[in-house]
């Protein structure tokens, strides 16, 4: 990817201001009267972004609760003032892969101390308490390991975005390279995240490409989509709404639903080697204001390629959680090939409009900012 030309998108504002003490740059997007649409802050910790419709946080370092995706609490949509209510947007774990790591054993620590490979359910557990806990948050149906680590979301050192901007657009870059790898494979995949806010719009699209340094049967990037939701006794929203399941119009579930902790295979779950493959995949939830009862908006994360998707499952953890974990590939891949998908993540004010904006982008499994703009591709 290059950077955006002069040439074709006309002289930029640059430095505007700079704080003292604080290290802060502050750059404004124009529109074409000259008037600023989108803002864009960065500091030493993160790139906070102000577009006309919303409000975003991309971590560097020191995240409020996960290094990757859009931060927690930080999604703020201008138009009815609600917000993100879980721990983030589009945050992204581990290169996975189906398979046993129970031969592993003491062979898959990372150089942190953490396990690497040893992260699965396990039937044989002994202490039923850690038993429980993972047949809840991952089920027994389908047995998964690690490829490479560390789970990024909160194990990655510092980054250093790229911003991007344009007359009607701005856009962020961020990679980091897995650091350890499981017994048999090599360290060294790259994980790049390019996140695109348009004008005018309350969604951003999001790619998320490895560039694998290993080979596998059936490899998979592990994330959120959109992301989870803390909630009590369903406080902070009233339904969810799946489109890939009960039919083609898809399913909504209201929260009583989670108001006991279930595992991912017991319910609402999805593998493209049980189901048919849907015409769309959306994933949303209704914003509720917890103080009033009040609805909100939908928060919906959409996946452009249905066929992208490996496995997805909406389930309640212990402790008021509810995960919306999407595994993206799943597919045999050779070391020095890529695989990606294509995301659109923001606020709807009712099921017909997520359809819309899903049928106007569907089908692509990349994003590309270069002196074009940025659009989306195969």
């Amino acid at each position: 990817m290059t950077c955006l030309s002069r040439r074709t998108y006309g002289p930029l504002l640059g430095l505007l201001t700079l704080l003292a003490g604080a290290e802060r740059s502050v750059l404004r997007a124009q529109q074409p009267q000259g008037q600023a649409w989108a803002t864009v802050t960065e500091d030493e910790r993160a790139i906070r972004i102000e577009t006309d419709a919303l409000e975003a946080v991309i971590p560097k370092s020191n995240p409020k609760h996960w290094m990757t995706g859009i931060e927690k609490g930080s999604f703020l949509d201008k138009q009815t003032g609600f917000r993100e209510v879980g721990d983030g947007l589009m945050v992204v774990d581990w290169l996975m892969e189906a398979g046993s790591d129970e031969a592993y054993g003491d062979d898959a620590l990372a150089p942190d101390g953490q396990g690497l490979g040893r992260y699965t359910w396990h039937a044989n557990e002994t202490e039923p308490a850690k038993k429980l806990y993972a047949l809840l948050a991952h089920g027994s149906s389908h047995r998964k390991r690690m490829v490479e680590g560390p789970q990024l979301c909160h194990r990655m050192k510092p980054v250093q975005p790229r911003v991007i901007r344009g007359d009607d657009f701005v856009a962020v870059e961020t990679t980091y390279r897995f650091e350890y790898a499981a017994p048999g494979r090599k360290p060294g995949s790259r994980w790049t995240q390019l996140v695109v806010f348009p004008r005018g719009e309350r969604y951003f699209l999001l790619m998320d490409r490895i560039d694998s340094a290993n080979a596998s049967p059936e490899m998979f990037l592990r994330n959120d989509t959109p992301g989870c939701i803390r909630h009590v006794r369903g406080d902070t929203f009233s339904e969810i709404y799946l489109s890939y399941l009960s039919g083609p119009h898809g399913v909504r579930i209201p929260a009583s639903e989670f108001f006991t902790p279930f595992p991912p295979d017991l319910k609402f779950g999805y593998r493209r080697d049980l189901n048919a493959l849907p015409q769309r995949f959306i994933r949303a939830y209704r914003l509720r204001d917890p103080a009033t009862g009040d609805e909100g908006p939908w928060l919906a994360g959409m996946t452009l390629s249905p066929a992208v998707v490996y496995e997805a499952w909406c389930s309640q953890r212990p402790g008021d959680i509810i995960v919306m974990i999407e595994e993206i590939h799943g597919r045999p891949v050779k070391a020095g090939e890529s695989f990606s998908a294509a995301h659109i993540v923001g606020y709807f004010d009712a099921l017909e409009e997520m359809h819309a904006v899903y049928d106007r982008y569907r089908d692509h499994t990349q994003l590309v900012v270069d002196d074009a703009g940025w659009r989306l591709a195969d």
